[in-house]
């Protein structure tokens, strides 16, 4: 049998052994069976899978089958974890399925994350020492003893004691101010540093309690930071490690698409592998984008220097004051594109860090701290900031061809990224150019492989749709009277037709926005006006406002454009999506500025309408998540109905019954 016949069979297998949960689904036979294609010898594959269609299980049968190494890459942490801990193991428990391998062993899988993402056992231990020299200390002071504690590491004051024992001024005044824990209850760190001691995997995802902000970085580190196995005091019981240990003896290695990019860019975190599947894939351009710039700011410059401070104090406080600096000049330039030569100001500034970084890298370096393992782990993992930090000057100093440079962040916290125009030579090689790949998304716009550097003759793009019958599932509405967006007259009259769906829905809608001064001024009237419970982004943690909103079947959820993906709310508690204007992307942001400059006569459909066009796929999809929903998707922006390229705006969009009918809408939300 091909591995397309033994893959089919074992999609059937797969489908009896879910009951009542599985169907007959034309889309994802003809997904699994065009996946095995490629994995057999086939093109690069291109799949748009709409909601509903059952892609991971399409994609992971052949993945299975094959008997060679594949990487699943994912858009999120928690897709990883739901593959691993669900769909995997499902397979693997069919029967019939080590037949189906042509007689190989069992399969095995494993999960691996970013480095940061696993405690570190050394700092666990560093922490476990400061905590009891803190015991210690506190007895002290209780006993109204003048002298200062022995040398050792300090978690509180973030700084390792000086030759005579000594922290810094700064450090304990934060030692006496902080406050005191009743006798009995552990601390945070203390509670972390019991999970260490008891996890298997030491991966964050294993928490059980929420942690504080910053708490989980104080006790893990960067790819960076890390001095590697045969430095590292505790390298042999890393988590980290052992977790690429695992990953080299999977036939299957999930991983998110920021590691995948990091191995493509040549840091080999990843074990050699034959096959590569992205799913989400209408973000992997982004995600190469982000990970191959570079960042720098105060923030970086500040967590970089309180490491270097615990080994050669002085030359730490110089990175801070180097941090301040920058900051200080690209506040002033926030949202700009920078022009090619620089600043003058900023690169004195740069070049003033560079030469401070040096420093500090030649006395980490020269520092003494023999017989001290402690200490010696901390001169490492400075030396490993001050290197990475030393690389992305000297490349932002020089910017190289086709990349541009521009300033983004809050007040107070700018940042100058350096971002390349456009990812697809950085990736023909070194992804398509070594193994067959297989891309897919509910929204993967024909145009996607191409921007990822596939020539149109090096793949084949696959549309199999989607089981729900959108038609009969409800209607895509566009408010086609109300006044232009650009109008003063746009933002009160969206405000009542808002209303005026909401209360015609029984509340149940996620109000999505494409600003936070939009969203802010839609909750404060409707709050007002509306006799349903109103929940907005900001009120809680996400995932808890996301349970509220799927738990209080009549509750209202307004959010900005970090839930127009990913949000997954089947039943009545969603029977209404609202969008106030088409997802255009910023005319002035600096990157696609750049990209558009690039692009030339072509950049309104290449890089505006393509980005719009995906993002308002995303946000309709939010909808119809089972066969059983039913409802409407309302966008309040007239240009969907009258601008030229208003059909090709809807390509990725569920194929819902379209209206201009503000009466027929009503009508049918009233039905519901």
């Amino acid at each position: 049998m091909s591995l397309a016949e033994r893959s089919l069979a074992l999609l059937a297998a797969a489908t009896e052994a879910l009951g009542t949960g599985g169907e007959h689904r034309p889309g994802q036979e003809q997904m699994t069976a065009a996946v095995a294609e490629t994995m057999d010898g086939g093109r690069h594959l291109a799949v748009a899978a709409g909601t509903g269609t059952g892609k991971s299980l399409a994609y992971l049968i052949p993945a299975v089958l094959s008997g060679r190494r594949v990487v699943v890459a994912t858009a999120t942490k928690a897709l990883q974890d739901q593959l691993a801990h669900k769909e995997l193991p499902f397979l693997a428990a069919l029967p019939g399925v080590r037949g189906l391998r042509a007689g190989r062993p069992p399969f095995r899988w494993a999960v691996l994350k970013g480095r940061s993402n696993y405690i570190c056992r050394q700092l666990v231990e560093e922490a476990a020492r400061a905590g009891f020299q803190l015991t210690l200390d506190d007895a002290a002071r209780a006993a109204g003893a003048a002298a200062e504690p022995p040398a050792g590491t300090d978690l509180n004051s973030g700084g390792r004691r000086d030759a005579a024992g000594h922290m810094p001024a700064g450090a304990r005044r934060r030692a006496r101010s902080a406050p005191t824990r009743q006798r009995g209850t552990p601390s945070e760190t203390e509670r972390l540093i019991a999970w260490a001691d008891r996890s298997g995997t030491g991966d964050e995802a294993e928490l059980d309690w929420p942690l504080s902000p910053g708490m989980w970085e104080r006790l893990s580190v960067t790819s960076h930071q890390c001095p590697g196995r045969s430095r590292c005091p505790q390298g042999e019981s890393c988590f980290a490690e052992a977790a690429r240990e695992r990953a080299a003896r999977a036939d299957i290695v999930v991983v998110n698409a920021h590691l995948l990019v990091l191995n493509l860019l040549g840091t080999p975190v990843l074990p050699p592998h034959d096959l590569v599947i992205i799913d989400e894939a209408h973000q992997f351009e982004d995600t190469v984008t982000a990970v191959a710039g570079i960042t720098i700011g105060e923030r970086k410059l500040r967590a970089a220097g309180h490491e270097v401070s615990r080994v050669v104090p002085r030359a730490g406080r110089r990175l801070v004051s180097a941090g301040r600096a920058i900051a200080g000049i690209l506040d002033g330039h926030r949202g700009e594109r920078l022009p090619a030569g620089g600043l003058p100001d900023l690169t004195d500034a740069l070049t003033l860090t560079q030469s401070r970084l040096e420093s500090a890298d030649a006395e980490l370096r020269d520092a003494e701290v023999a017989g001290d393992r402690d200490a010696e782990a901390q001169r490492l993992r400075a030396l490993g900031d001050v290197s990475a930090l030393g690389d992305d000057v000297a490349v932002l100093l020089q910017q190289p061809a086709d990349t541009v440079a521009f300033v983004e962040g809050r007040p107070g916290a700018a940042e100058l990224r350096l971002a390349p125009l456009e990812v697809g030579a950085l990736l023909s090689e070194p992804l398509f150019g070594e193994r067959r790949v297989v891309m897919t998304s509910a929204t993967l716009g024909s145009a996607t492989p191409r921007a990822l550097g596939l020539d149109h003759d090096d793949y084949r793009y696959l549309d199999v749709g989607s089981p729900f019958d959108y038609p009969q599932a409800g209607l895509l509405y566009c408010a086609a009277d109300l006044p232009a967006r650009t109008s003063a007259g746009f933002t009160g009259a969206a405000i009542d037709e808002l209303e005026t769906l909401i209360n015609a829905a029984g509340g149940r809608t996620l109000a999505l926005f494409t600003s936070h001064r939009m969203l802010e001024e839609s909750a404060e009237a409707l709050r007002r006006r509306l006799r349903w419970p109103l929940l907005r982004q900001g009120d809680l943690p996400a995932p808890q406002l996301l349970e509220r909103f799927a738990a209080e079947e009549t509750t209202c959820l307004f959010a900005t454009i970090g839930f127009w993906q990913g949000v997954d709310v089947p039943g009545a508690a969603l029977t209404l999506v609202t969008l106030d204007r088409l997802p255009f992307p910023r005319p002035d942001d600096p990157l696609l500025s750049a990209r558009r400059e690039r692009i030339g006569e072509d950049a309104f459909r290449l890089v505006d309408l393509r980005r719009a066009s995906m993002l308002l796929a995303q946000g309709a999809g939010r909808l119809i998540r089972t066969r059983a929903d039913r409802g409407v998707v309302a966008v309040l922006d007239p240009r969907l109905a009258t601008a030229r390229y208003r059909e090709e705006m809807l390509e990725e969009v569920p194929p819902l019954r379209r209206t201009v009918d503000r009466a027929e809408v009503v009508e049918f939300l009233d039905s519901l």
